[in-house]
């Protein structure tokens, strides 16, 4: 038997992730490699945070937790969105603890997405998005943004994409890969073109706390009559360098979450208890933690931004997360030959644009959630590289 012939046509149709890929190749690699590839802190959780998830265990808390999540988990969780965004969540209805912010797209989507559906998505963007919606049935429909717009969607780009099929606008706002911010004056105006459309927003902000002035987070959810019709997405893989305990949460109207929690029973059943203990620390007392680890990663953002204009790579200024999507154009190579012959040429592992969208070839995603060290020595090396394949 031919098992390959067996394979979902969907899933073979979705090509793997491009940051992996990278990585991985970087991890293959022989000498000193430095990887600017994916998006993971590289602090260390907070002590107090490690200490919750140790004592967990300690006194035995090993079982199952309810489906949705510990009720003192979604009860801090719901607290932190009023205290932090004005956002009023009931924690026993509308919040749902899931594994990591990207199970909460999965599920998101699955639970409102319909065969033919179509759904709205601003590139470039998270990987996972367009093929989140492919899996469910729906159509993607892109939007191309533009550097000279700071990658900020504009009305008439969203009317233009708007028809009677429209189901769904997925938003990733402060953005991986460019750090673009949307600011509360630029959200109003994309809610003045939907609202009185039967069109749902899914706000993916794993980002919310990486903001650098003068930008401000200020989630959609936040705006009038938005909160009723946005599935918002957050975790803590990002605010306190918790990535590999995968938690994250989605908080929205009641009715949906419940759809979200019927999918979450099914394939995950519930997320890891003692990632659940340890989130609830981060949220009841470590947010004292959040601020030096942002102050640095500014630090490292205006370097690089610095480095990439210093080398003639147009550099848009990014205001949140942690990537620079500088534009590398100049050089006459493809984002995937810029990204290939950088890591064979200097070792250092960067992400083609053209693994966030169409969009975004000609552009690259460097990844600041690294050492300073890390990162002058990658900007030294780029700037070789780049004066070298310059044309002449």
């Amino acid at each position: 038997m031919n098992v390959d012939s067996m394979l979902s046509d969907k899933v073979k149709a979705i090509p793997p992730s491009a940051i992996r890929r990278f990585f991985d190749l970087a991890n293959e690699m022989k000498g000193q490699v430095i990887s600017l590839s994916i998006g993971e802190p590289d602090f260390v959780t907070p002590w107090a945070i490690r200490e919750a998830g140790i004592y967990s265990l300690e006194t035995g808390n090993t079982h199952y937790s309810p489906n949705q999540g510990f009720i003192e988990l979604r009860e801090a969780i719901s607290h932190y969105m009023k205290r932090r965004f004005h956002i009023q969540y009931a924690p026993k209805s509308q919040v749902v603890v899931t594994v990591g912010g990207s199970e909460a797209i999965d599920i998101a989507v699955r639970a409102v997405v319909n065969p033919g559906d179509e759904v709205i998505i601003p590139e470039p963007c998270f990987v996972a998005y367009k093929n989140c919606v492919l899996m469910a049935g729906g159509v993607p429909v892109t939007i191309p943004l533009r550097a000279e717009d700071n990658f900020v969607l504009k009305p008439d780009q969203l009317r233009a994409a708007l028809s009677p099929k429209t189901k769904m606008i997925m938003l990733g706002y402060p953005n991986n890969p460019t750090g673009a911010v949307m600011s509360r004056e630029q959200l109003q105006d994309i809610v003045a073109v939907i609202r009185d459309l039967p069109v749902l927003v899914l706000s993916d902000e794993l980002y919310a706390e990486l903001t650098y002035e003068p930008a401000s987070h200020c989630s959609i959810a936040e705006l009038d009559g938005m909160a009723e019709r946005t599935i918002l997405i957050g975790g803590f893989s990002k605010a306190f360098a918790m990535t590999g305990w995968r938690i994250g949460f989605a908080c929205g109207p009641e009715s949906i979450l419940a759809a979200m929690n019927k999918i979450h029973q099914y394939v995950i059943m519930s997320s890891p208890t003692t990632a659940q203990d340890a989130a609830i620390e981060a949220l009841r007392h470590s947010h004292e933690h959040i601020t030096p680890m942002r102050e640095e990663y500014n630090r490292r953002r205006r370097l690089v931004v610095h480095a990439c204009r210093e080398m003639g790579l147009g550099c848009f200024e990014p205001l949140g997360a942690f990537y620079v999507f500088p534009d590398i154009r100049s050089t006459g190579l493809s984002s995937n030959e810029f990204c290939e012959r950088f890591l064979q040429e200097e070792k250092v592992a960067i992400v083609p644009g053209h693994a966030f969208g169409e969009c975004g070839e000609g552009f690259v995603r460097i990844s600041y959630a690294s050492s300073l060290e890390n990162i002058r020595e990658a900007m030294v090396r780029l700037k070789r590289f780049v004066e070298r394949n310059s044309p002449k």
